[in-house]
């Protein structure tokens, strides 16, 4: 039975003409303890339920993983989304049925495009430590595509002060390639690092603070915290505490 959420779960609205910014506080997103696996939603997910978070445009899914040494999700199915993965502390071990067997660790960012249909699983297979990582799914611009599976390391030193674009619709800059209308950067701010990123007229914008602190737009996040950014002509980032932020750029 899915639970409805009693509160809407954004803490304010800050409207000027046109264009708006949302802040998601990391509190108030959905949760589930499940023993070997704690996770935080940001948007409606299995059990948690909130009309008021169903997605934001064509991004469908945040959720926050912690999964607990030696176990991890079983062979599961999926069908027409793109997935990407970004594995903040420890490893995450992937199978698929299109044969790939692989481990994704920090620096690293992984796409699967499910299209027509594939299974697959994920583990943590280290003894003693907790695997961290952050599973993003998008809405696909077409149905029933082949399954695709892409892996990428992105250097730090590139991150550094600015955004690095790690998925793309057409994989341009050596990005990861995203069958959907949304663009994927990370970014690492201390300090007096700054970075802008300029949204088209009608474009999204979404923010995930993966952690430490950022002002977003003037706005104080905290790790967890998101804001979403309505007919914004740009976020800008600034005064960052070993902050690593995902920004993304989408459809509307």
């Amino acid at each position: 039975m899915p639970l409805t959420s009693g509160n809407h779960s954004y803490s304010c609205d800050m409207q000027s003409g046109d264009s708006m910014i949302t802040l998601r506080k990391a509190a108030d997103r959905g949760s589930a303890d499940h023993g070997w696996l704690k996770t935080r939603h940001s948007f409606s997910f299995a059990d948690y339920h909130d009309p008021a978070h169903m997605g934001f445009g064509n991004l469908r899914v945040i959720n926050e993983d912690r999964i607990a040494p030696g176990t991890g999700f079983g062979t599961h199915g999926h069908r027409d989304m793109e997935i990407v993965s970004v594995v903040l502390d420890g490893a995450l071990a992937h199978r698929d049925s299109m044969g790939h067997g692989t481990t994704i660790v920090p620096g690293e960012v992984q796409r699967m495009s499910a299209g027509r249909g594939v299974t697959h699983s994920e583990f943590n297979g280290a003894r003693d430590q907790e695997t961290h990582f952050l599973q993003i799914w998008i809405l696909p611009t077409q149905l029933g595509i082949a399954p695709g599976y892409e892996q990428k390391a992105f250097a730090e030193a590139d991150k550094r002060g600015r955004l690095r674009l790690v998925a793309s619709p057409d994989g341009r800059d050596g990005s990861l390639t995203v069958h959907a209308d949304a663009s994927l950067y990370i970014g690492l701010f201390d300090d007096d690092e700054r970075a802008r990123l300029a949204l088209a007229n009608g474009r999204l914008g979404y923010v995930h603070l993966a952690r430490g602190s950022l002002l977003v737009n003037g706005h104080a996040l905290e790790a967890g915290d998101g804001a979403l950014l309505r007919g914004e002509p740009q976020i800008e980032l600034a005064h960052g505490r070993a902050a690593e932020v995902l920004v993304f750029d989408l459809a509307p």
